[in-house]
């Protein structure tokens, strides 16, 4: 479904995992590790399709892919705490070139902004406020929703936390789950490339439009902000 751009923005909402910070490799690679550790064979491909997920659901969904079978309640947190330990052992994820900068701008024109993650990784959430200046209530995490991406939910979580409507409302995301979520909640939603997808899948997923570089998502809402 495609939604018409906002005729004045009130809030931008922001995935994390491969919109803020460069951190999918790290996570497509804990991911397979994680499942190794249980003797099941996860392409490394289905982090990136499964991200913005919550982990839970991400363990869930591929059990059920791959071994056509529910997941046990100590697969579930046993591969979820590897994938954690894990997580902690590699070095710090880069920012996304171009994203401060487009955060700066966004507050300059008095844009609230709210990230929305499935993560609930403390390596990264507490990133955020250093990075980012973004404080925990302008979170919402995996922590803070009963059901994930694809969902609607954290997404209409956070235009509650943002006090806007989805008509005044941006969202940038890099997955096809965070896409499909963004617009199940009735947001007009820019995808950013981050990943080895093709910009065939984020549009089908549901992307009004698909970049490469912050940079390119700046200089686009700069124009449609100005106007």
């Amino acid at each position: 479904m495609s939604y018409i751009f906002p005729q004045k923005i009130k809030s931008v909402l922001f995935d994390m995992d491969g919109v803020l910070y460069d951190s999918m490799k790290h996570h497509a690679t804990t991911w397979v590790d994680a499942f190794k550790q249980y003797n099941i064979n996860f392409p490394e491909k289905e982090a990136y399709l499964n991200e913005g997920s919550t982990g839970d659901a991400t363990i869930k969904r591929a059990v059920k892919q791959i071994e056509n079978r529910e997941a046990t309640t100590s697969e579930i947190e046993g591969i979820y705490d590897e994938k954690t330990r894990l997580m902690h052992q590699l070095p710090p994820a880069e920012i996304i070139p171009g994203m401060q900068k487009l955060m700066q701008e966004l507050r300059k024109e008095g844009i609230k902004i709210i990230i929305v993650t499935g993560s609930r990784q403390p390596v990264l959430l507490d990133r955020l406020k250093h990075d980012f200046h973004v404080e925990k209530e302008d979170i919402v995490s995996g922590w803070d929703v009963t059901h994930g991406k694809p969902h609607p939910e954290p997404y209409l979580t956070a235009l509650k936390k943002a006090r806007s409507s989805a008509e005044e409302t941006v969202v940038i995301e890099n997955a096809p789950l965070g896409v499909e979520a963004a617009t199940a909640a009735g947001i007009y939603t820019i995808a950013i490339n981050t990943g080895p997808l093709d910009a065939e899948t984020l549009i089908k997923a549901g992307a009004n439009k698909v970049f490469i570089t912050a940079d390119e998502i700046g200089e686009f809402l700069q124009e449609k902000v100005s106007k």
